[in-house]
């Protein structure tokens, strides 16, 4: 009993109010957990093989404006540059490129907005390697204000060309920077890795482009952003789009907070592969929705039924983790 309490103590400790963690039970009575989460103010989401996974704090409202289905992720690739030791895609210069490819970005824009989304957001792997992604970005901003995630290491040359191509009104770039001097960036994500970024940014912000900047950090990372964001107003970028999201337990990371489906708010999720339940698990079979792309409102459809099943089950609830 006192291990397991213990255990409790420090891993429910180390992580944000929100994020979830799991606690292996050994011979505990899941009982006893129970009865800590209720007197501590935490949240017990439920016990499967021997493992509970906890909650720190009570379950968050997601904002309505960020309702499932109200936004909607396609991994134009897996391939990247880059071969960040917390990817929570596996994505590197080896990894296959798995494209979703012109046709089906095209359908599954005009599809999102059929079903009443409101943005579409483009990630991988690392888009600006494809060589037709200024076509991707037009079939999306067409229909829907869009987002397209990069390490913005490549804006340059045919790939600059590219980015010029594209709908300033319509898109915004998200650039991944993880802080305000190369050391902790250029230690995840490669050697002189953090200039290029910031020199991406900078083009993007003089192409006249919205920028959006997104760090990803280790839980008790508070001391590292006020120089953060102190560098993030110099550069220009406006405070509302500079994001600081706690590391994961995905993909590579081999440390970070636990996300599950049953602890995730749902972001619709397009891969080659299929409909997955939220972008940080992409690449995962256990937030595999359907292999089934088409039609995309049919996954939007079994996405908000099975998030409405959670959400209406005392003991389960769902965490806001956003990638953007």
């Amino acid at each position: 009993m006192v291990r397991i309490l213990l255990d409790l103590v420090e891993r429910v400790g180390a992580v944000a109010a929100g994020a979830s963690v799991t606690v292996p039970l050994g011979d505990a009575d899941p009982g006893i957990v129970a009865d800590w989460c209720a007197r501590t103010g935490n949240e017990l989401l439920g016990v499967s093989g021997g493992v509970a996974t906890v909650r720190r704090g009570r379950r968050p409202e997601p904002p309505e404006h960020l309702l499932p289905g109200t936004r909607v992720w396609l991994y134009t690739n897996f391939d990247c540059n880059l071969a960040c030791d917390y990817c929570c895609v596996r994505s590197s210069p080896r990894t296959p490129r798995r494209a979703l490819g012109a046709d089906r970005v095209a359908r599954l824009a005009r599809e999102a907005a059929g079903a009443g989304a409101g943005e579409l957001l483009l990630t991988g792997g690392e888009p600006f390697l494809l060589p037709d992604i200024a076509d991707l970005a037009a079939s999306c901003t067409a229909v829907l204000p869009t987002t397209l995630l990069t390490n913005a290491m490549l804006l340059r040359g045919r790939r600059l060309e590219a980015l010029r191509r594209m709908d300033r009104d319509r898109l915004a770039l998200q650039v991944s920077l993880d802080s305000a001097t190369p050391d902790q960036h250029d230690r995840h994500r490669g050697a002189g890795s953090w200039q290029r970024a910031v020199t991406g940014i900078r083009t993007a912000l003089a192409e006249g482009f919205r920028v959006r900047v997104a760090a990803t950090l280790p839980a008790g990372h508070d001391g590292a952003l006020a120089p953060f964001h102190a560098f993030l107003d110099e550069l220009g970028i406006a405070r509302e789009d500079q994001l600081v999201r706690t590391l994961a337990r995905r993909g590579v990371a081999e440390a970070g907070v636990e996300l599950t489906v049953d602890s995730l708010i749902p972001e619709i999720t397009v891969t080659a592969d299929g409909v997955y339940w939220h972008p940080v698990a992409a690449d995962h079979d256990d937030q595999l929705v359907t292999t089934e792309l088409f039609p995309l409102a049919d996954a939007i459809a079994r996405v908000r039924q099975r998030f409405a099943e959670y959400r209406a089950r005392a003991d389960e609830a769902a965490q806001w983790f956003p990638c953007a």
